[in-house]
């Protein structure tokens, strides 16, 4: 299988081996030392060096103190080994510096990988199952569906980097009493409406309908208030309600006039979505539908009763206890044998493992639910499905904008559509204040504001951490300064100009004397595939995008303080020049994993 993505990981091993061979023998000659513990780590950024020998380990077999011991060893191994240019110890801990020649090689092996950092996916790899968008299809997409699509479609990305085979899937709810409710209202007051003849995407229209329906039906419910009927009786007895809930039995009972409504009115949602994710730039492997996938679980429950992880109570609902396990008691089946959401959930993963034999899954959900997943997962579990324990919640937190909160059934949503379209008009604001047009035509210029407004949104939203919840400012995620999105696409644009402007066709390196400005940004390239490993592990594309703006950081130093075009010499100038390259390609490649494209002009 091919493995140049993990040269990173080779080049730290190559090196502590290197260092292990020499060590042993040092501590065998100086203090008759045999089959130490020999720990390494990485050397913390207020000290000098490149990587740090843990020395408490090893006093005693020396027999003195940590620093001592340090320095005796540290002095060996700069005589000794040519790796080694110079070390200092900080108490218990020997800070070695690698030699520049080291790094260099390192660097021009990097260069010279296709596709480096990336793990080419072997058909035997693991695979990996990852669900996320999971919309409903009575209303459009809105700000929080924003964050879960670009988090799922990154750690999708992220995972087939580090050498996994991913299958991305969503499960859509198309089926419900909220479902039935934006087609009561449509029949009611859409006079024949369709997305055709209003000019609205699908699924705008159909949520049009929702929000209409919760407006008719408060009313009804504040009339039978009104005549003195209590308030959660009127919310049962509104007119309106009772025909969505006679909608949702003909649907159950497969009814060919209501089930052809809602094929038309789905169909009308699914094309709205379509276009969302195109624009988004996210994709699917394989859809599940909830009107497919509710009736799954159902069949989980006679295995259940008779493997006694769940129980019977005596109106006939089915139950499970895991107070055992610090949870609570939890409604399986109901007692008119209807299922609730986690039946649904147990069926639909176990037909998930039966499509893909996953030896993963992940569920890209909103940490509401953060309690609903224990719960699957421990079912799941005792249900005897070993592969329950590599199932995963990747929780995230709420998106706040500075306006407030969202209310879906007043209609106060933060619309999907609407804020992608007001980062892209905030970019082009900006793009014509900064003068950043010259020599573009109009086509490129529009093709700029949609790589430049949704860079800024996607970045924005995938360098926090997912557990933690946002207050997303358009304003602030499109700054051309600081921690965003095109602050580093404007970086690549330069460093794709700088190649454009060096006359010279680049060519192999040669070994040059390296700065230390050169030397920390190698360290970092060379760093890149063991945080794709890290940042796979962890679902975490926060890793990539902040590993992302420091290098930016790093690379924006060295170029202030070494000159590139105007190097000494050709050799330093080509080095120089293939350094930025390599640094604009980790810059593509690490964005490509956050779904944000880069602009080679800007």
């Amino acid at each position: 299988m091919y493995d140049g993505g993990n040269i990173f990981i080779k080049t730290k091993i190559m090196i502590e081996q290197v260092l292990n061979i020499h060590i042993k023998k040092c501590l065998s000659i100086l203090y008759s030392a045999e089959n130490e513990n020999i720990q390494f780590q990485k050397t913390r950024k207020e000290f000098e060096g490149d990587i740090t020998l843990v020395v408490f380990p090893l006093i005693k077999s020396s027999r003195k103190d940590p620093e001592t011991t340090g320095k005796e060893i540290g002095n060996y191994l700069k005589e000794k080994v040519v790796e080694v240019d110079n070390f200092n110890v900080v108490k218990g801990f020997l800070n070695l510096t690698i030699s520049s020649k080291f790094w260099l090689n390192q660097f021009i092996s990097a260069y010279n990988t296709e596709d480096f950092g990336f793990v080419e996916v072997d058909e035997n790899a693991p695979t990996y199952l990852i669900e996320y968008c999971s919309p409903n299809t009575n209303k459009p997409l809105h700000l929080g569906h924003i964050r879960n699509n670009l988090l799922g479609y990154s750690v999708s990305e992220i995972i087939k980097a580090s050498g996994k085979n991913v299958i991305k899937v969503q499960i859509i709810n198309d089926r419900g009493i909220h479902i039935c409710k934006s087609m009561i209202a449509w029949q009611d007051y859409g006079n024949g409406e369709t997305p055709e003849s209003t000019g609205l995407k699908g699924d705008h229209l159909v949520g049009k309908y929702y929000v209409e329906f919760n407006k008719h039906y408060k009313s009804e419910i504040d009339e039978l208030v009104a005549s003195g009927m209590d308030q959660k009786q009127a919310e049962k007895e509104a007119p309106i309600f009772k025909r969505a809930q006679e909608m949702l039995i003909k649907w159950e009972s497969k009814d060919i006039e209501v089930r052809s409504l809602w094929e038309k009115m789905n169909a009308w949602v699914y094309s709205g979505f379509d276009i969302t994710h195109k624009r988004l730039g996210i994709n699917f492997d394989k859809n599940y539908y909830e009107s497919d996938t509710y009736l799954l679980g159902k069949k989980v429950v006679k295995l259940g009763l008779e493997k006694g992880v769940f129980y019977q109570k005596e109106d006939n609902s089915v139950w499970i206890d895991l107070s055992k396990e610090g949870l609570d008691e939890k409604i399986i089946l109901r007692s008119d044998g209807t299922a609730v959401y986690i039946t649904q959930d147990i069926g639909t993963a176990i037909q998930r493992h039966e499509d893909f034999r996953f030896s993963n899954m992940a569920y890209t959900v909103a940490n509401e639910q953060d309690y609903h997943f224990k719960v699957l997962f421990l079912i799941l579990e005792k249900l005897g499905y070993d592969w329950a324990k590599s199932c995963y919640h990747l929780s995230y937190g709420m998106v706040d904008l500075p306006t407030g909160k969202m209310k879906s059934r007043e209609g106060m949503v933060v619309d999907a559509d609407d804020l992608i379209q007001e980062m892209v008009d905030t970019a082009k604001s900006l793009a014509k204040e900064l003068g950043k047009l010259e020599g573009l035509s109009q086509s490129e210029a529009e093709e700029l504001y949609e790589i430049v407004g949704l860079g800024a949104l996607k970045y924005f939203m995938l360098k926090i951490d997912s557990k933690k919840r946002i207050m997303f400012d358009p304003k602030e995620s499109i700054d051309f300064n600081g921690n965003t999105g095109p602050f580093i696409q404007y970086t690549y644009a330069r460093i794709q100009s700088l190649i454009k402007k060096y006359n010279s066709k680049i060519r192999d390196i040669k070994l040059v004397n390296i700065t230390f400005e050169e030397k920390n940004l190698i360290k970092q390239i060379l760093d890149f595939p063991n945080l794709i490993q890290e940042a796979a592990e962890n679902y975490s594309p926060a890793i990539i995008a902040n590993y992302t703006y420091e290098l930016v950081r790093t690379y924006n130093s060295f170029y202030q303080n070494n000159p590139v075009l105007n190097a000494e010499n050709e050799d330093v100038r080509n080095f120089r020049v293939c350094l930025s390259d390599m640094v604009a390609n980790i810059i593509k490649n690490s964005m490509k994993l956050l779904g944000v494209a880069v602009p080679n002009q800007m």
